[in-house]
């Protein structure tokens, strides 16, 4: 089993639009983004090294969420899902989403592996439109 999903993206779509593609999913499934991570001026300013452009988006679905640590509070440790876009050595863009069940195996929790089905469900769905977003 795999901890994530993932996309190419079409040549046509640039890291910017990638990163606008994907913030238009995660909002028609209900999440939105708490934190921005951009690793390549991160990793320049602390390390002055240079890599490929690579972004962690932080999305919260704040009903899962809250439901989640109504459950258990300390699944909160799980939370935000993390989901990146990455510039590859090729030029090309791919994103890519954790996989909330695989993340979730080591928690004893019927409840929980629901809840994570269900976020699962709605990654496959924001991953598998990835580059067919028209404005």
């Amino acid at each position: 089993m795999s901890y994530f999903i993932s996309r190419t993206m079409k040549d046509s779509i640039n890291f910017e639009q990638a990163i606008e593609n994907v913030t238009a999913e995660l909002k028609k499934e209900g999440f939105g983004i708490l934190t921005k991570i951009d690793i390549k001026s991160t990793f320049k300013k602390k390390l002055n090294v240079d890599v490929n452009q690579y972004v962690i988006l932080g999305a919260c679905n704040p009903n899962y969420a809250y439901d989640a640590l109504k459950e258990d509070s300390k699944l909160g440790v799980f939370l935000p899902c993390n989901i990146i876009v990455e510039e590859l050595s090729n030029g090309t863009v791919e994103v890519s989403a954790i996989d909330p069940v695989a993340a979730m195996m080591a928690v004893n929790n019927e409840q929980a592996s629901i809840f994570a089905n269900d976020v699962l469900e709605k990654m496959k769905t924001i991953i598998g439109s990835l580059g067919l977003v028209t404005k």
